[in-house]
């Protein structure tokens, strides 16, 4: 089992309150929009981290982060990568790559709007955990945490940090 907490739409900030949580996780993974990278290298002092860039990442985090990552951890398969669109609205790059790559769960972030809805017609869920940062026009500051067994996701929780443009 692997405890998993998501986060995403940073730009640059990163909310003292995540560090408990951070605890808490096996794995930190990041959707983009990190701003600077002292965000990403905090959360990877707290535990192991994945990450993509995102449209807003400078050059620098481009050359540290991929655009997509895929990976398998305890049997499912992943792909994360900052801007997809949702099921049924994917961006054309998304719906192309989609056959080939077949995840179980899609990962993005982009959009500052969390979302957590199964696509029927790909057969995976797909999870956008909002932003977590102080800049866009998200009202609350948001992430996702889950555990995945077996090929399973469980425990899902949406975390609420409290009101943008404010420290929790």
């Amino acid at each position: 089992m692997v405890k998993v907490l998501l986060l995403s739409d940073t730009h640059s900030f990163l909310d003292p309150a995540i560090e408990a949580y951070a605890k808490q996780a096996d794995e930190i993974w990041h959707a983009g929009d990190i701003g600077d990278l002292a965000v990403t290298d905090q959360l990877a002092a707290w535990k192991p981290l994945r990450a993509v860039y995102g449209n807003i990442d400078d050059a620098k985090a481009r050359r540290t982060f991929p655009l997509d990552l895929e990976f398998e951890i305890e049997g499912l398969k992943v792909w994360m990568t900052h801007i997809a669109g949702y099921p049924g609205r994917y961006k054309k790059r998304i719906r192309e790559e989609l056959p080939q790559r077949q995840p179980g769960l899609l990962i993005c972030g982009h959009s500052h709007i969390l979302k957590v809805m199964p696509d029927q017609k790909h057969q995976h869920l797909h999870m956008n955990p909002g932003a977590c940062g102080n800049h866009g026009f998200h009202k609350v500051k948001t992430m996702l945490r889950f555990q995945v067994e077996k090929g399973i996701i469980d425990q899902l929780e949406v975390i609420e940090l409290g009101l943008r443009g404010r420290i929790s």
